[in-house]
């Protein structure tokens, strides 16, 4: 007999938080669910099931707040080396999470797209994939990429390839030519990159793109993560300054002393 998840009834959500400012692109790393199943004596896919409940939830919440991209980490190139009941599992369960949400999704302006090796997949759930893609490609309230069969040193490789069956020369090659060949082309680089369960590594997620992310990492396993850890990430990230290799004005002071008298060098 199948194990009987949780399922609890959630309190009215917390009003909004006045934050400013909200990052426009969000990408999370959702990690703990092994860990959450075995505190509770329950298999591993039971844990990844119950990582899944929560989606629709952390989804309105960041569309209420008005970020317009969210990517979620959901199976790398790596995991392959998975026990083969797991792997199986895991397809099964987004094929799922694809028939339960796609419809809602789409009704609520969220645009589906999927970042990773989508030729790697069965072709049955190769067709599930584009078939939410099609469905929800004119909503613009929100974009949701799931990274399945994704890793950053993955797409890195595949936009040298593609840059070499184009004839790109050596020297036309620039960030901006190379960021046009990764799997996120069309969308910005992410604000704000969350991992939970407490693990402090960004494990081979968007390498190119969180050059100037801002991170978070919660101790909370996936599955119990919930719409106050979101507050609370975004109000650590509303209150973090952005530099980006600069300084901000009232940080200049060029020419100041140093203690020794000389000037300072910048």
């Amino acid at each position: 007999m199948a194990t009987k998840l949780r399922v609890l009834e959630k309190p009215e959500l917390p009003p909004l938080l006045p934050l400013s400012p909200v990052p426009t692109h969000v990408a999370i790393i959702m990690d703990g669910n092994g860990r959450w199943a075995r505190l509770r004596g329950l298999r591993r896919l039971d844990g990844h099931r119950a990582g899944t409940e929560n989606i629709r939830r952390m989804i309105e919440r960041f569309a209420d707040y008005g970020v317009r991209y969210v990517t979620l980490f959901a199976f790398s190139t790596e995991n392959w080396s998975r026990p083969k009941y797991e792997v199986e599992g895991l397809m099964r369960i987004l094929r799922n999470v694809i028939r339960r949400e796609t419809q809602h999704l789409h009704e609520n302006g969220i645009r589906l797209r999927h970042i990773g090796r989508l030729e790697e997949l069965s072709g049955r759930l190769q067709k599930e994939v584009l078939n939410a893609i099609e469905l929800t490609k004119r909503n613009n309230r929100m974009t949701l990429s799931v990274a399945f069969n994704y890793g950053g040193r993955a797409e890195i490789l595949d936009a040298v390839r593609q840059l070499m069956e184009a004839g790109v020369t050596a020297d036309e090659v620039n960030e901006d030519i190379f960021r046009r060949s990764l799997y996120t082309a069309d969308m910005p680089d992410p604000d704000l990159i969350i991992r939970t369960a407490g693990e402090m590594r960004i494990s081979n997620f968007m390498i190119w793109q969180a050059a100037y992310a801002e991170f978070y990492f919660a101790p909370t396993y996936w599955p119990d993560f919930d719409v106050e850890d979101i507050d609370d990430a975004l109000l650590a990230y509303s209150q973090r300054k952005r530099r980006f290799g600069g300084l901000p004005p009232e940080e200049i002071d060029s020419g100041s002393p140093s203690p020794n008298g000389r000037k300072a060098r910048h």
